[in-house]
């Protein structure tokens, strides 16, 4: 009956696709700017609803203003759990793009990419994501820089802030704010998520992506709450800024 469910559940997801995915390439095409964020809220809903992830969302999500989402990072079912909730873009390491189907979704959904190699690379990305900024758009950051077990938080990295101060560069851009996202995967099956159950939720270190996801492929019951901290407008400091928002998930998540 796993195995059925499984093909079940992959069978739907690609018939999503088979809808939002073209709809989201001619978006691209035509600078179509309200399905452009709107198409892959939509196919993250869906991917979840699949896969029996219900989503808590808590606190006051990003207004129109520019805004930088401070994210912690557990699994990789993180990116459509938040990018469920509103429209939102992404920052992701540079290997991402080349993945099979995944890098396909990822470019679709505008994620902008890092090569993390090269030195000058931070710039660059900066420049990037300054001009999303300015347009007035939300774009997420998991500010550890990598994955983590679920029980822990890494310290946040400041240097992808640094495009707040680019936007700020522009006339018409007159505050950015940082806003601080504890993500929580708080049941699995109907019951509590203890500590030693989040490692075997999260995906981190040098594990193997299609185990991973073959765990979440069996949809088995998941809640995730999802808080949203008070915005912190920008001062110019991004090492302080950051700071704030760390102590900001940190708190969330335990009470958690």
């Amino acid at each position: 009956m796993t195995r059925i469910g499984v093909v079940f559940r992959l069978l739907l997801l690609g018939l999503c696709s088979l809808v939002l995915v073209p709809l989201q390439m001619l978006a691209l095409r035509l600078t179509w700017s309200s399905m452009l964020h709107v198409v892959p809220m939509w196919f993250h809903r869906a991917l979840l609803a699949i896969f029996n992830v219900r989503v808590i969302e808590q606190g006051t999500p990003p207004t129109d203003a520019p805004t930088i989402v401070l994210s912690n990072h557990v699994s990789c079912l993180d990116i459509p759990v938040i990018g469920s909730l509103h429209p939102l873009s992404f920052i992701a390491k540079s290997e991402v793009e080349g993945w099979p189907v995944v890098g396909l979704f990822a470019k679709l959904q505008r994620t902008v990419f890092i090569d993390r190699q090269r030195r000058k690379a931070t710039a660059e990305v900066n420049d990037a994501l300054g001009h999303r900024l300015v347009k007035g758009e939300a774009i997420v950051l998991f500010a550890e820089g990598t994955t983590s077990d679920g029980n822990r938080l890494l310290p946040f990295r400041s240097s992808l802030v640094g495009a707040a101060q680019t936007a700020l560069m522009h006339d018409s851009v007159e505050r950015v704010y940082l806003q601080p996202l504890a993500v929580s995967y708080i049941r699995r099956n109907g019951l509590p998520v203890t500590r030693r159950d989040r490692p075997f939720i999260a995906w981190y270190g040098d594990m193997d992506l299609g185990p991973h996801l073959k765990m979440f492929m069996r949809g088995v019951p998941l809640d995730v709450v999802v808080t949203w901290g008070e915005p912190i407008p920008f001062n110019g400091n991004r090492k302080q800024a950051t700071a704030s928002a760390e102590a900001e998930v940190r708190r969330v998540l335990k009470a958690a």
